[in-house]
């Protein structure tokens, strides 16, 4: 009898034999490496290390320095995520959202906030103002083609499939 257990187990294995090394450098004393704040979560918490205090103002955004340079492997990327507490709060979130930190980037790791909020936002050292999520990735080989294959939805897009026909 197929449980969902059986099939869970098998790939529990899987993941943990491809649990990808990162490596982070410090690159100020006072950075900290980022952390799971809980044991399943999906994402890394990352640390404001901003020089002095930065105020955002409302519709402001700014490029926070986290002190912190990264290794990642082949095959993988890291993407920058809002955290959804700042976001329903304070109205905080990313400009990029999700921001990509590709495998070849070895400078700082900057996060870069936009304050959708009506008041100023204030950003301390160590405060936590984003999330990275290590994620496998595949660099498609691309061909030119003269002609693409039909399909039903054709070139139907922008909410195309959620019209009723009639």
């Amino acid at each position: 009898m197929l449980t969902l257990n059986s099939i869970i187990s098998p790939l529990r294995k899987v993941v943990k034999m491809q649990k990808p090394t990162v490596e982070f450098k410090k690159l100020h004393p006072d950075a900290q490496v980022p952390r799971y704040m809980t044991e399943l979560a999906a994402g890394l918490d990352i640390q404001a290390l901003p020089e002095n205090m930065i105020e955002l103002a409302p519709g402001e955004r700014c490029l926070v320095p986290t002190g912190l340079a990264v290794a990642i492997p082949p095959g993988f990327e890291i993407q920058v995520r809002p955290r959804s507490g700042l976001a329903i709060k304070h109205g905080i979130a990313l400009v990029n959202s999700p921001g990509t930190i590709d495998a070849d980037y070895r400078g700082e790791i900057g996060i870069i906030l936009i304050n959708h909020g009506q008041d100023i936002f204030t950003i301390n050292r160590g405060d936590r103002i984003a999330q990275l999520v290590i994620a496998p990735v595949c660099q498609a080989e691309l061909v030119n083609v003269a002609e693409l294959s039909e399909t039903e939805r054709g070139a139907g897009g922008f909410g195309h499939t959620g019209h009723k026909e009639g």
